[in-house]
Order: C-alpha cells, then sequence, then structure tokens
C-alpha cells in the first residue's frame, strides 16, 4: 500500500487539490447566490428570482464538469492533453458566456421593471419602455448567442461577420421568416406612431374589444371584457382599421335605439328615454355654455326611421368613457322598458301578412 501512495502520490495530491477546488467553488456560489437572494429581497421585493437560482445551477454544473475534465488528465496519455485542455477552455468559454448573458438579461429586466413602474406611479405612458425592453433583451441573447457561437470553427466565420455591425441585421433577415420580420417592423410603428398604448381600450372588430395589456415584439395582447386574453399579431393589427376609446377625449356618445308600434304616443316615447338618460348617474352632460342658456336638453331624441312594423327613436346619450357608456346603454335599455310597460308604450312584434291565392280550374 505504501509502495501505492509512494508511485501515484502526485496524481493523489493533483485529484485531490482538483476535488477540493470545485468543493470551494460550489461554495463560494452557494454563498453569492443567498447574499444575491438577500439583496434581491431588499431592492425588488415581489421579484422571483429565476435567473440568479439559474446561474447558480449553471456555475455548480460548471464546476462538476471543469472538475472531472481536470480529473481526466490523470488517466489519458500525454498525447491527449491537447484534446482535454481544448474541451476545458471551450465549457469554460460557453459556461461563462451563458452566466454573463443570463446576468445581464436579468439586469436589464430589473431595471426596465423598475422604470415602468416609476411611469407608472406618475400615470406617465411605459409602452415605449416596456417595447424597448424587449428589444434589448432580444439584443443581449442574440449576442450572446452569437459569442458562443465563436467557440466553434464552423460559425466563427458568419458570427464574427455579424458582430462586426450591419451583419447583425442580415443574419436576422436571413434566419427570421417574412412573418416574423412584418410582426416586428408591425410592433416599431405601433410604438413609434403610438394608434395606442397599453391601457388604452381598443376595437378591432365587433369580437375584439378590450384593453391592451401588452406589447411585445411579435404580437399585441388584449384583454376584453370577459377577462379572456386576445393575442393579435402586430403585423396584422397594425393593418387593420381599429377604434381606440381613450385616443385625445375619452368622452363618447353612446347611440340607444328603441322600435315602436306606430299606433304608441311617439311624443311620449321621446320624453321616456330622455327623462330615463338625464337621471342616470353616469351620463355626462356635453352641452356647451350657449346651448344651456339656450335650454336645450342634455339628451337629444329624435325619431329617426320608419319600419315595416315598428317606428324607431334614438337617444344621444353622452359618457365620460367607453366603460360608462357600455354601463348607461344596459341600465337604459332596461329602465325605458319597464317605463314603456307602465306607460302602455308597445315595442312590437314583427309582423306578417299572409296571403293565400286558390287557383279554381273549370273543367270543360
Amino acid at each position: 500500500m505504501s509502495d501505492f501512495f509512494e508511485i501515484y502520490r502526485s496524481h493523489l495530491i493533483y485529484a485531490l487539490l482538483v476535488i477540493i477546488t470545485v468543493l470551494v467553488l460550489r461554495g463560494l456560489t452557494n454563498l453569492l447566490n443567498r447574499w444575491l437572494l438577500k439583496q434581491g429581497s431588499q431592492k425588488f421585493p415581489g421579484e422571483r428570482p429565476k435567473a440568479i437560482n439559474l446561474v447558480k445551477r449553471i456555475l455548480n454544473a460548471l464546476w462538476i464538469v471543469l472538475g472531472l475534465i481536470a480529473l481526466g488528465f490523470i488517466f489519458v496519455a500525454e498525447n491527449k492533453y491537447a484534446i482535454l485542455k481544448h474541451n476545458f477552455l471551450l465549457i469554460l468559454y460557453l459556461g461563462s458566456v451563458a452566466v454573463i448573458t443570463i446576468a445581464l438579461t436579468a439586469f436589464a429586466n430589473l431595471w426596465f421593471k423598475r422604470e415602468i413602474h416609476r411611469k407608472a406611479t406618475t400615470n406617465a405612458d411605459a409602452t415605449s419602455l416596456k417595447f424597448l425592453g424587449y428589444v434589448v433583451v432580444f439584443v443581449i441573447y442574440t449576442v450572446g448567442l452569437l459569442f458562443g457561437l465563436l467557440a466553434f470553427p464552423a460559425f466563427r466565420g458568419v458570427t464574427q461577420a455579424a458582430l462586426g455591425g450591419a451583419g447583425v441585421i442580415a443574419l436576422i433577415a436571413g434566419v427570421a421568416s417574412q412573418e416574423a420580420l412584418a410582426n416586428l417592423v408591425g410592433g416599431i410603428f405601433i410604438i413609434s406612431f403610438k394608434p395606442f398604448k397599453i391601457g388604452d381600450i381598443i376595437k378591432v372588430s365587433d369580437t375584439m374589444v378590450g384593453t391592451v395589456v401588452d406589447i411585445t415584439l411579435r404580437h399585441t395582447i388584449i384583454r376584453n371584457f370577459e377577462n379572456k386574453m386576445i393575442v393579435i399579431p402586430n403585423a396584422i393589427i397594425n393593418k387593420e382599421k381599429l377604434i381606440n376609446y381613450n385616443l385625445g377625449d375619452p368622452k363618447c356618445c353612446e347611440r340607444i335605439e328603441i322600435g315602436i308600434s306606430y299606433d304608441s304616443d311617439i311624443t311620449l316615447a321621446k320624453k321616456i328615454m330622455q327623462e330615463e338618460c338625464e337621471k342616470h348617474p353616469l351620463i355626462y352632460d356635453n352641452r356647451s355654455k350657449l346651448e344651456k342658456k339656450d335650454g336645450q336638453p342634455m339628451v337629444k331624441t329624435a325619431l329617426i326611421s320608419l319600419d315595416d312594423s315598428s317606428v324607431t327613436i334614438r337617444a344621444w346619450a353622452w359618457a365620460r368613457n367607453y366603460s360608462d357608456s357600455f354601463s348607461i346603454r344596459c341600465d337604459i335599455l332596461e329602465s325605458v322598458k319597464m317605463r314603456f310597460d307602465k306607460e302602455g308604450i308597445e315595442i312590437p312584434f314583427p309582423y306578417r301578412t299572409l296571403v293565400i291565392k286558390e287557383n279554381i280550374k273549370k273543367e270543360s
């Protein structure tokens, strides 16, 4: 046994040093992780430390892999040392690039979240800042990937050209589909020309109405009034004609139409609709000073059409915003229906007149 230790003393000492180094590095990584978690909970309360834990797992795995490669020098011939050294440096380089990329991405995300929160507290528009955050994260990941590809000779020429400047755009355009580029350009147009921003209520179609909750590099997300998320690619929404209820003056006019029978009192029906609208708590007085001075009503009503079995009366009810106008419409329809029933004003069913002709053939 003493001869064994005497012969392999240098190898055993080397292996022991490698194992101790790996254990020390893992211990330091865990200590650094706990310190970062503590600092992060103090500066960014409520944030989930995904990036910190991911870096910890990558580093701990990296130390083990590098330790195993280092131990491999004991068991291979000297002519294989160059291969092990190359693999050691390659793993170290790729691990370092991965850790730096994740750390930069986490820092960028936290910074943008803090700035977005600061703007939200002052009621400032954070749409551009949020979109810029997606762009910065995308660029960091792209550059990190390119630096990782530098380690492989087959990709080195393309990667160096890409990192050189305009090659980044050429590389992205070459590997991305036309649809993906269209969505990216559409997102840039939305942020630049601001047809809507996060928090606005927009209407793309009758089935796509809701509040904009996010604008990413690829799509825009709308939460409708059923609390369902509608995901629309930027290339599509950029081409659509949409209504933005928060662009400019948020007040809007709700046109409430009800059909009554030809035998009903039109004057009384107009009066009832006007009264029910004006006493609603959410109604907005849109009259000018001159109109108020002239005694014009807050809610205008008029007969707008003569239909087959009814006449249609419309009331123009103003609200401070789209949400109030929707509530006004629902409440007014119910209250007017109850008043019409009480006052004897009929809301008719459609009438149809059937004419039956009998053909009588005379027998000769």
